[in-house]
């Protein structure tokens, strides 16, 4: 399958590489998704994690996430990329084309996609536990599937991660929230 490259700049700190399939090289053979995904915690794609992770992090990258989201009649590969230098264009580029090669043997998706390489931004997604520990200190908005305490919204200071329970404050009272209660979860950038 060929892939058309395309540079778009999410926000001034936030870079990606979208990849799609060349259309002109597609027969439509079917119709409607072929393949159904999970969705884990914090909209990550667990699966995709595991089959990207060890070449993503042989190229000396981190990989932040991946996520699997539905876009009317095709899907968005979302994956996640940060390291210690920053992200550049040619750093998207880079992983792209190998996630792009990953996808292309193991032929997980049936449906048409999107391939979005990006850095993580100043908005910064959470997505484990050791992410929480590791913002411990930073601001952060978390939404959560249901309510505790009356709430689904929660914006304040990350204290870290207890019980699998993630501590945080907000307007000076703190929150216990449990990490498989998480739907999505942002650094909040002090701008």
């Amino acid at each position: 399958m060929y892939f058309l490259y395309t540079l778009v700049l999410v926000f001034p700190e936030q870079i990606a590489i979208i990849a799609t399939p060349n259309l002109s090289t597609i027969k439509r053979w079917a119709v409607g998704p072929l393949f159904v995904f999970t969705v884990g915690k914090m909209g990550q794609a667990p699966q995709f994690r595991a089959l990207f992770e060890p070449a993503i992090t042989a190229m000396g990258y981190e990989l932040v996430g991946v996520e699997y989201l539905r876009q009317g009649t095709q899907g968005l590969l979302r994956v996640y990329i940060d390291s210690e230098e920053g992200i550049t264009a040619d750093d998207c580029g880079d992983v792209s084309h190998q996630v792009s090669g990953i996808l292309e043997v193991e032929d997980p998706i049936r449906e048409h996609y999107v391939l979005e390489v990006s850095s993580p931004g100043l908005d910064r997604p959470l997505y484990t536990a050791e992410d929480f520990v590791r913002f411990t200190g930073n601001k952060a908005k978390i939404r959560t599937r249901m309510h505790f305490e009356g709430r689904r919204n929660y914006t304040g200071v990350l204290h870290g991660v207890e019980e699998d329970q993630v501590l945080i404050e907000v307007d000076n009272e703190e929150f216990r929230l449990p990490l498989d209660e998480i739907d999505k979860a942002n650094l909040v950038p002090d701008i």
